[in-house]
């Protein structure tokens, strides 16, 4: 793995750096109080093609692979996590199209989602009763005339109110456990597909979290991705690349907590002197630097692997817990740092905090993650040879 990056992706990372430091961090504050979703900025981002990073140029996007995708979600989420985390569902949703769907349905999808016509995508698997056991989803689907009809509610979805299409899981066959799920393309507006409850967050709150209601919502067979039964493969694909994204994001709200810590160690001044120069705020600055350079290159691997189409669930899963952990102490330190200012909103620390903590969780919790990587250990044990 060459650890120099390409002149394509370092001019990928800049652009976003620039658009993050110029358009998300200004407003980063204002989106988080008032709960304001980021539709222009989206529609921003979707200007300079990064709806669609790691997307084929015929369907829109840059085709510019999964590393530099990575890059840029950390640049995005060091300014605002909450537009971040729309962004990787959108390319989530966009990738897991181009890889399944059929040439109709990437034109139709993947083009709107890039050029921001659709504004973003959602992913719609996890349940009020299932969310790391995608197999015990409720959501039905049933047979109808030239195509499906679904019933069920989703939980947790993101930006699933003002999404334009919505990735949708159910049982076509439920006595056939993960082979009777199927995946299926919801349109916003289908007739029986309905908006629930907005999650009232602790964190992200600029990024909107709803329920979706299924109620004899009808979806014809051009709907379906990829084949009949299949959709709990499709799953753990998508899941496994979503991995790499939620880890680049805690390891761009890591980055930006580490710089306010620095910031604020270097001006903060006790005793007559700069509190960074004491060995206790030193120390919980070299751990953070150092563990999130650890998280970095975990989440480069992975991406590499993904990217050059090698095995990666291992090394996603590896990724993940470690980068979301490693933000999670950073971000905690850092407020350590800042003392009884780092618990006022007069400083950003609170809010990376709080940003931080949902990565632990999503696309699988950390505990989940630590199965998959000892389930992947046991049947590679080559590794430890």
């Amino acid at each position: 793995m060459d650890l120099d990056l390409t002149t394509e992706q370092e001019l990928i990372r800049d652009t976003a750096r620039r658009f993050a430091r110029q358009e998300l961090a200004p407003k980063a504050a204002e989106r988080d109080a008032q709960d304001l979703f980021p539709t222009e900025e989206l529609r921003g981002l979707a200007d300079i093609g990064l709806l669609g990073v790691n997307v084929p140029e015929e369907y829109g996007g840059m085709e510019a692979g999964v590393v530099a995708y990575s890059l840029v979600i950390t640049e995005l989420a060091k300014a605002c996590a909450s537009t971040t985390v729309a962004v990787a569902v959108t390319n989530m949703v966009a990738e897991v199209i181009c890889q399944f769907g059929t040439e109709d349905q990437k034109q139709r999808y993947v083009g709107g989602i890039t050029e921001g016509d659709l504004l973003s995508g959602s992913f719609g698997l996890s349940e009020p009763q299932s969310g790391t056991d995608a197999a015990a989803l409720r959501t039905r689907a049933e047979r109808g005339d030239g195509g499906w009809v679904l019933n069920g509610t989703k939980q947790w979805i993101t930006s699933g109110d003002v999404s334009g299409v919505t990735v949708v899981w159910a049982k076509t066959d439920p006595d056939s456990g993960p082979r009777g799920i199927t995946c299926f393309l919801v349109e916003k507006g289908t007739p029986g597909f309905s908006v629930g409850r907005h999650e009232d967050k602790m964190g992200l709150r600029g990024s909107s979290t709803v329920s979706l209601i299924f109620e004899d919502c009808f979806v014809p067979d051009s709907g379906v991705l990829g084949n009949l039964g299949d959709g709990f493969k499709l799953a753990m694909v998508a899941l496994d690349g979503g991995r790499i994204g939620v880890a680049s994001q805690g390891l761009g709200i890591g980055l930006a907590a580490l710089a306010e810590g620095v910031g604020y160690g270097l001006e903060r001044k006790q005793f007559g002197k700069p509190i960074a120069t004491f060995q206790g705020i030193q120390w919980m600055l070299a751990d953070t630097a150092t563990e999130l350079d650890a998280a970095e290159l975990l989440i480069l691997r992975a991406a590499f692997l993904k990217e050059n189409k090698r095995p990666f669930t291992l090394e996603a899963s590896m990724a993940k817990v470690y980068a979301t952990e490693a933000a999670w102490r950073a971000c905690d330190r850092m407020l350590q740092i800042h003392g009884g200012y780092g618990y006022v909103k007069e400083y950003p620390i609170e809010r990376f905090l709080r940003d931080a903590r949902v990565t632990r969780i999503y696309e699988g919790t950390s505990e989940v993650q630590r199965i998959v990587i000892a389930r992947e250990l046991l049947k590679r044990q080559d590794r430890l040879s």
